[in-house]
C-alpha cells in the first residue's frame, strides 16, 4: 500500500501535468541575421483583431500583447542565401533543422514556429515540416513566402498586364520559390498572373549584417577580400553607364573607388543603403530588358533584412521615375505612379495569429509580453584559422563544412552586447522600436 505522502507526490504529478498550459509557450522564431527582427516588429506591433472576441478589427491593443517571443539570429551561419552556389544545399537544410530544434526542444518547446527568413522557407521548408511530424507532433511552422504572395493577390492589377518585382537572397531567388507561388496561387483563384521580374541581392542581407566580405567600416580603399558586386558589364555588376541610375552615397567610406588620371578603375559598395541602390536599378534594367509593356506595380521585398532600407528604395523609386537622359526618361514607362513595397511581416503576423486562435492556443495571461533572443558564434573550441577578425568563420570555413561535424563548429547563445556589432543595435533601436525595448542582454564578462 503506497504511503500517505507518496500518494500525495502522485496526485500532484497528475495535477501538475494536467494543469500545464501549452498557450503560455513561447512563440518561436528564427533568421538567418538579425533581419528577421523585422518580422518580430510586426508581431508586436500587430492590431487586427480584437483582443477579446478575435474577430478581424483593430481594438488599439497589441493583437500578441501577453506572448513570450524567443527570437534565434542564426548569425555565425549567415548569409544563407550562398550554400546552393556554393554546392552546400544539404548544409543549409541542415542549418534550419538545427535552428528548429533548438527552439522546440525541452528547454524552449514552443508553441509555434515562425521562420523569419525567405532562403530557409525556400529551401528547407518541408524538412522543418518533417522534423516537426516526427518530433513534435501538433507543431505548426510557418513561412513567409506564401504571406509575402497573399498580399500580392489583394494589391495587384487584375485588368491589365502589370509587373512584379523580387528583391531576395541568392538561394531564394534560385529555388524558384517566389515565382512558383506566385503561379500557383494565381492560378488557383483563376486571376490574370503578373510578370515576375527578379533580382538576386548578392551582399544586400550581409551589408546589413555587416559582414565583412561585403561591408567593412574601416576601409578606406578597395580591398583584397571584398565579395560584392564590382566594376564590369551584364548581370552581377555595376555598369559605369547606370551611374546616374544608381546615384550611391559617396559619404565617408560608404562606396570605395580607385581613380587613376580621372578614370574609375575598380569600385566596391560598403554600406546597405548602396546595396540597395545597385540591387533596384539592376531589377529595373533586368525590367526593361524584358521588353512586356507593363509597369512594375508591386515589389516584393523577399528578405527580411531589407525592410531596414524601405524608404531607401522607396526614395529612389521617385527619382529614377524623374531621371532624365537627353529627352527621355528611361524608367518612367517601367514603374508604376504608386508603387507598392511588400514586407511580408505583417502578414505572416496575420497567419499566425489566426493559426493560434485556431488552435486555441493564443496566450490568455495578463503578463506583458516578452523576448528571450539568441544568436549562434563559433565554437570556443575552434582554432583561430577558422575565424575573421571580428570573429566570425572565414568564408572559406563556413562554407567548407560538411553535414559531418557540422553541429560541432557553432553553439547558440543568449545575446550578449559582445555578440553584435553596436551599428547593428542602433539600427535596431531606431527601426523596430517595440523590438528593442523588450531585448535583454546577458553579461558574459
Amino acid at each position: 500500500m503506497l504511503s500517505r505522502g507518496t500518494l500525495f507526490l502522485l496526485l500532484s504529478s497528475v495535477i501538475l501535468v494536467s494543469c500545464t498550459d501549452k498557450s503560455r509557450q513561447p512563440v518561436g522564431m528564427f533568421d538567418s541575421g538579425t533581419g528577421g527582427l523585422t518580422v518580430l516588429e510586426a508581431f508586436l506591433t500587430l492590431d487586427e483583431f480584437n483582443n477579446t472576441n478575435g474577430e478581424r478589427g483593430a481594438d488599439g491593443l497589441p493583437d500578441f500583447a501577453n506572448e513570450e517571443f524567443v527570437f534565434l539570429a542564426d548569425q555565425v551561419n549567415m548569409p544563407y542565401g550562398i550554400y546552393n552556389s556554393m554546392g552546400k544545399g544539404d548544409v543549409l537544410k541542415q542549418l534550419v533543422v538545427n535552428d528548429a530544434r533548438f527552439l522546440t526542444e525541452r528547454q524552449i518547446n514552443s508553441k509555434i514556429l515562425v521562420i523569419a527568413c525567405n532562403t530557409a522557407t525556400a529551401n528547407a521548408l518541408s524538412e522543418v515540416e518533417d522534423y516537426l511530424k516526427t518530433e513534435h507532433e501538433g507543431t505548426r511552422v510557418i513561412g513567409v513566402i506564401n504571406a509575402a504572395v497573399e498580399e500580392l493577390l489583394s494589391s495587384v492589377n487584375t485588368d491589365s498586364p502589370s509587373a512584379v518585382g523580387v528583391l531576395a537572397t541568392e538561394g531564394t531567388i534560385a529555388s524558384g520559390g517566389y515565382e512558383r507561388t506566385i503561379n500557383d496561387m494565381f492560378a488557383k483563384r483563376g486571376d490574370y498572373k503578373p510578370i515576375v521580374v527578379s533580382q538576386a541581392g548578392s551582399g544586400f542581407a550581409e551589408s546589413v549584417d555587416l559582414e565583412p566580405d561585403y561591408t567593412d567600416l574601416t576601409a578606406v580603399a578597395p580591398r583584397d577580400n571584398y565579395r560584392g558586386p564590382t566594376l564590369g558589364e551584364g548581370d552581377g555588376y555595376i555598369n559605369i553607364s547606370l551611374m546616374d541610375a544608381y546615384k550611391f552615397d559617396t559619404a565617408g567610406n560608404a562606396l570605395l573607388t580607385s581613380i587613376e588620371e580621372g578614370k574609375i578603375l575598380n569600385i566596391q559598395l560598403n554600406s546597405p543603403g548602396n546595396y540597395a541602390r545597385y540591387h533596384l536599378v539592376s531589377l529595373l534594367e533586368k525590367f526593361r530588358n524584358m521588353d512586356s509593356g507593363a509597369k512594375i506595380e508591386n515589389i516584393i521585398l523577399g528578405c527580411t533584412h531589407y525592410p531596414y532600407l524601405v524608404d531607401t528604395m522607396k526614395n529612389m523609386v521617385n527619382e529614377l521615375r524623374d531621371l532624365k537622359r537627353g529627352d527621355s526618361y528611361p524608367y518612367r514607362d517601367l514603374l508604376s505612379q504608386n508603387v507598392n513595397f511588400i514586407d511580408p511581416s505583417r502578414y505572416v503576423a496575420i497567419e499566425t495569429y489566426i493559426a493560434l486562435r485556431e488552435a486555441s492556443l493564443l496566450n490568455k495571461s495578463k503578463r506583458a509580453a516578452s523576448l528571450r533572443t539568441f544568436i549562434s558564434i563559433p565554437n570556443p573550441s575552434l582554432s583561430a584559422e577558422s575565424l575573421d577578425p571580428r570573429g566570425g568563420f572565414t568564408f572559406d570555413f563556413k562554407y567548407g563544412r560538411g553535414l559531418v561535424g557540422l553541429k560541432d563548429t557553432y553553439v547558440y547563445r543568449e545575446l550578449s552586447r559582445e555578440f553584435i556589432p553596436e551599428e547593428s543595435l542602433e539600427r535596431i533601436k531606431n527601426r523596430l522600436p517595440a523590438t528593442y525595448v523588450l531585448m535583454k542582454f546577458v553579461n558574459t564578462k
